[in-house]
Order: C-alpha cells, then sequence, then structure tokens
C-alpha cells in the first residue's frame, strides 16, 4: 500500500492518534472516575458473605470520610455554614434499612455490592418520580450523592473498576494509567478509546503489547457514549465510530477481515530473518512487560528480549518484590531466551508509573522531570541493590544485560556501576553465582546523555535509544498531553540529527547499539535508522515483528542510506516528510504498511 486517499470524517467517526493497530467492533465500556459505571458481576454462593462485608466496609470507610470532611469544615469555617447536610449524610449511610435492602439484593440476586446499589437507587427514584414537593427531592440527591461516595470506597478498594469484567467490551476513558492497563482483562478488553495521551503514551504502548487495538487523543469521546453503545476503534487509522450506521458497521467489518488476513499472511513468515535484499542482517527483539509475556516470542518470531520493563510486573503490587521474587522472575527471562539474549532494564519507576508503595515523597508538580528511572534508585540504593542482585543472580541461568534507565550525566553512569559492584561483591560473599562479565548499558533517551555519549561509551557496553522518552525531552513536550501530541515528530530534523550523533559516538567507541523506542516498530522509521549507519538490532512489541521482518527483506540497504542521507539534510519535519512519504511509499506492499504513510503524518 502506499497510502490511503482522505476522506472528510463523518459526524460520528472521531479522529485521535493510532497507538495500537487492529480493528475491533464491540460495546462500550465507560470509565468515569467521578459518575461510576456498573455492570453486574454473578457470584458464586461462597463469594455471598465476602461480598456483603466488602459493602459493610465501604459503608464504615464513607462514615469516617464524612466525619473528617466535618470536622475539618468546622475548623475552617466555624458556624458560617450549614452542617445538618453532613448530618442528613451520615444519617442515610447508618440508616439500617438501607443496609439490609442492600444485602437482600445482594443474597437473592448473587450480585456485586455495586450492582445491589445500583439496583436500591433505581427503587428510590422511581418512588420519588411523582413528588413534587422539593424538600423529597432534595432528600433524593442526597441518597444520591450517598450512594456515590459508598461506590467510589467500593472501586477503590479494588484494583481497577473494570478488572473482572464478564464480557467482551471496548473500554472508554478520559485516561487510563499503566496500572489501569496492567488490570485489564485481555480476553474480554478488546479495545481502547482515550481522550487524552499521545503515540507513545505508556498506556497506549501496554495496548500494544497485548495486542489490544487503541486510539487515544480523542479530546472528548468519553462524553460521547455510554455503555453499551456499540462502537468501532480503528487502531490503524487512528478513528472511532460512535453508533455506527448499518453502513459504516459493513465498511468496518470489511477492513477488519483484511488485516485479519495480512495479519495472518505476515505471521507465516515470522520465522525467516530480517536480512536485506543486500545481505544486511537485522535481529529483531521483543519488548515485554513481564515474564508472561514470553509465550509470545516463539510465536512472533522474536530473537530474544532487546527490553525488558521490570517496573510494570509490579505496579498494582502493595509492596516492591523481595530479591527471590525477582530472582525467579528474572531467571525464567534467562531461562526462555535460550541462545539469544534478553535486557534487562531496571526499575524505570516514576512519572506516570506510580506504583502503590511508592509513598517517599509528595506528588511531584512535573514528574516527567522529577524522581523517576536511575535517579528514584540512585535515591534508594537499597531497593536498586536488591533489583541487582536479583539481575546477577539469574544471570546465571542464561545470557541476561543490564541497562540503566533516562540517565543525564557521566556521574549517575558512575554511581549506578559503583553500586553494581557493590552487589557482584556481596554475591561473591554469599556464594551465589553469576556472571562475572554480565554486559551493561545505558538507555540514551535525553538530549544530556546525547551530547556526552562518548565519555558514557567509555563506562558501557552498549547503548539502547529510547526514541518515545528521546522525543519528549528534546520537543519539550509531555508525551501523554493530547493537546501537545502534534509536536511529537520523529522526522523532526533535530531527532534526526540526534540519532546520527548517537550511531557515529557507538561506532567510533565500538560499543554496540540498539533501538527499543517506538521508532523500531514503524517501517518508514527503519528505513532512516538503517540508513543513518550502525543500527542493526531493533526491539518492539512482538504484534510488529512479522512485519518489521517482511519489511526488511524487501529492501537494499545501499536505498536506505540513500534516503536517510537526503533526509536529514533538509531543513525542516514537513520537507521530511513529504520526502520520505514519496520515497519509502513504494516498499509497503502485502499489508505491511507505516503509520506515517498510512496517515500522512
Amino acid at each position: 500500500m502506499t497510502g490511503k486517499e482522505t476522506r472528510r470524517l463523518k459526524p460520528n467517526e472521531h479522529k485521535g492518534i493510532p497507538a495500537s493497530s487492529g480493528i475491533v467492533i464491540g460495546k462500550v465500556y465507560l470509565i468515569d472516575r467521578d459518575n461510576f459505571c456498573v455492570l453486574k458481576h454473578e457470584l458464586r454462593p461462597d463469594e455471598i458473605d465476602t461480598e456483603i462485608e466488602k459493602f459493610k466496609a465501604a459503608l464504615d470507610t464513607s462514615l469516617m470520610e464524612m466525619s473528617e470532611i466535618k470536622d475539618q469544615a468546622l475548623r475552617e469555617f466555624d458556624d458560617e455554614l450549614p452542617f445538618t447536610i453532613f448530618d442528613a449524610h451520615t444519617q442515610i449511610l447508618r440508616d439500617p434499612s438501607m443496609a439490609k435492602e442492600v444485602e437482600r439484593i445482594i443474597r437473592d440476586s448473587r450480585c456485586n455490592a455495586e450492582w445491589a446499589l445500583n439496583i436500591l437507587l433505581k427503587g428510590y427514584h422511581a418512588r420519588f418520580s411523582n413528588i413534587k414537593d422539593k424538600y423529597f427531592r432534595d432528600r433524593l440527591q442526597d441518597i444520591d450523592q450517598v450512594v456515590t461516595k459508598v461506590l467510589r470506597s467500593l472501586v477503590q478498594g479494588e484494583d481497577a473498576p473494570f478488572s473482572n469484567l464478564d464480557e467482551p467490551v471496548v473500554l472508554v476513558a478520559h485516561d487510563l494509567s499503566p496500572a489501569d492497563t496492567l488490570s485489564l482483562n485481555q480476553d474480554m478488553v478488546i479495545g481502547i478509546a482515550t481522550d487524552a495521551g499521545g503515540k507513545t503514551s505508556h498506556a497506549g504502548i501496554l495496548a500494544s503489547s497485548m495486542d489490544i487495538p487503541a486510539v487515544v487523543g480523542l479530546k472528548d469521546v468519553s462524553r460521547k457514549v455510554s455503555t453499551g453503545d456499540p462502537v468501532v476503534v480503528d487502531g490503524n487509522a487512528g478513528i472511532v465510530v460512535t453508533m455506527p450506521t448499518n453502513e459504516q458497521f459493513m465498511e468496518y467489518n470489511t477492513r477488519r477481515q483484511k488485516y485479519v488476513y495480512y495479519d495472518q499472511a505476515l505471521h507465516a513468515q515470522k520465522d525467516l530473518e530480517a536480512i536485506t535484499l543486500d545481505g544486511e542482517r537485522v535481529a529483531i527483539r521483543a519488548n515485554i512487560e513481564s515474564s508472561h509475556d514470553l509465550v509470545h516470542l516463539e510465536e512472533h518470531g522474536a530473537e530474544g528480549v532487546g527490553l525488558y520493563r521490570t517496573e510494570y510486573l509490579f505496579l498494582n503490587s502493595s509492596s516492591l518484590p523481595d530479591e527471590r521474587a525477582q530472582y525467579e522472575d528474572y531467571k525464567k527471562v534467562a531461562e526462555a531466551v535460550g541462545k539469544n539474549h534478553a535486557v534487562i532494564r531496571t526499575f524505570d519507576l516514576g512519572g506516570d508509573k506510580v506504583g502503590k508503595y511508592m509513598d517517599y515523597a509528595d506528588p511531584e508538580p512535573n514528574p516527567a522531570l522529577g524522581l523517576r528511572a536511575i535517579r528514584f534508585c540512585l535515591s534508594h540504593p537499597d531497593i536498586f541493590k536488591t533489583q541487582l542482585r536479583a539481575i546477577l543472580r539469574a544471570s546465571a541461568h542464561g545470557n541476561l544485560k543490564i541497562m540503566y534507565p533516562l540517565l543525564t550525566s557521566l556521574e549517575e553512569l558512575i554511581r549506578a556501576n559503583e553500586l553494581l559492584a557493590e552487589a557482584k561483591e556481596e554475591l561473591r560473599k554469599s556464594g551465589d553465582p553469576f556472571d562475572e562479565s554480565i554486559p551493561v548499558g545505558i538507555m540514551i533517551e535525553t538530549p544530556s546523555s546525547v551530547m556526552i555519549a562518548p565519555e558514557l561509551a567509555r563506562h558501557c557496553s552498549f547503548f539502547s535509544i529510547g526514541t518515545n522518552d528521546l522525543i519528549q525531552y528534546a520537543m519539550a513536550i509531555d508525551r501523554v498531553n493530547e493537546r501537545v501530541a502534534y509536536l511529537y515528530q520523529p522526522l523532526s530534523p533535530s531527532i534526526l540529527r540526534m540519532l546520527a550523533m548517537i550511531v557515529r559516538a557507538a561506532d567510533e567507541a565500538e560499543v554496540s547499539l540498539s533501538i527499543c523506542g517506538k521508532m523500531a516498530g514503524d517501517p518508514t522509521y527503519v528505513m532512516l535508522l538503517m540508513g543513518l549507519g550502525g543500527v542493526r538490532d531493533l526491539s518492539m512489541d512482538v504484534h510488529s515483528i512479522p512485519r518489521i521482518k517482511k519489511f526488511i527483506r524487501s529492501i537494499k540497504l545501499k536505498e536506505a542510506q540513500t534516503i536517510a542521507s537526503h533526509a536529514i539534510s533538509l531543513g525542516s519535519t514537513e520537507q521530511i516528510k513529504e520526502y520520505v512519504v514519496s520515497q519509502v511509499g513504494r516498499f509497503f506492499v502485502d499489508g505491511v504498511s507505516s503509520d506515517l504513510v498510512e496517515n500522512d503524518g
């Protein structure tokens, strides 16, 4: 394919940013954290008493919160406010008839507490619907507010309001955190659409790794749907269709079938090596979020793991795992990659990846620029060394590499290596075997690390370019903010020139170089990355591997070098984009497409 004709969007077609490819048609499940979306879950007989206890605990929590709010209001306002409202809400929460009715509904209907509260509220609305008296209408508003408070207590007691779905749905929300995304039941969540986010938002990255079609940056789609509405998510074109017509349903169903056909054709060739027509071989590896993802390596033709994002495995945990738990997990990775290798990235915690256990500091006003990644680890050497010892111990079972994220100075790298040396010495004393020569590398993902790459190369054995964050920090954008998502431009002259600088520094220092950001999974950018120089190692979500392999087998390195050389000489993003689209589009055949060519930027 060399692109597609643009057409005017229909009123119910909403354009966003494609974050994970694929097309799905399904029912909406709306995540509204203020106005709760409630679905019924049928309970087993042995779960009923536990559900009732959960409801009682939510009542107690709501009563405690109400008391705290009233006390605070009394301190701040004295007698300036009518505090009878607090008393009215407290009386409703303590009303034994309400609690008994909810318990009865749970037992009789064998349903979750949220659904029982929903039934109770509908009953109150039915009784009050014909009453004209304002006093009684105000009492119904009080009941609504109290029920919402209890619902909030129930939902906050769970990992996510959508972790136990009973039917396949398309999640629609203003935004999803990485922890939210990790809570998804992959069998039940078939698509994702969010108001917020950019192409490299972490929710989009995780959706892609889970092979869930996703569109982000839709601005206000969550205000245009309700739970149960039919919806189409086209993660290829970045379009969400609300309440599709019969004509649209047939159109997108045809597109979906074609995409499935192309995907199957690509997978039939997944085990072929990625070798250009003029004989240049490229290693294609997988990005993974947990050891559970290892089962996907073989089925997608991955040559080991180029990036294991260790922090995702523990985001929903109540505490950081101990050394033994981490060791067992990394050991699985070491054993699974066989003759290949796996790059274990140390915790990239902070930013929008905050675990429940991270109570070390107050919330930061700008977390992307705050205590995250290597900064967090160096600030908490006990946590860092625990992870380093676990990785080292696992290295006795396979070919592992260690990688530090978000370095900005030589001092950070030296200090990290000092802690690694301490971890090694501790294992020698305890007699635990490990790979004494385990390779240590860094992620180049800040402009500062680009500028000092030659100095950094003297203290590590490999570079891996994290293009997602590199573009964020170089272009001064928030990668999850849809209002500035248009500034995420991999083809900016500044980005291409930074990439060329890294390639040159790695080549001169004779350290190996790989790419593990979003650019590695798109054929257009792969063409440029290969043409810039020594990029012969790419890591991406497993679902992109077959098409990247096929694309590389369809090009010549010499052509890639010619295209990259001219592109980097151009002075504006638009000039580069126009040139690249005109040159690279002819290589996309048999369903191997590019986000850039398909969407024309």
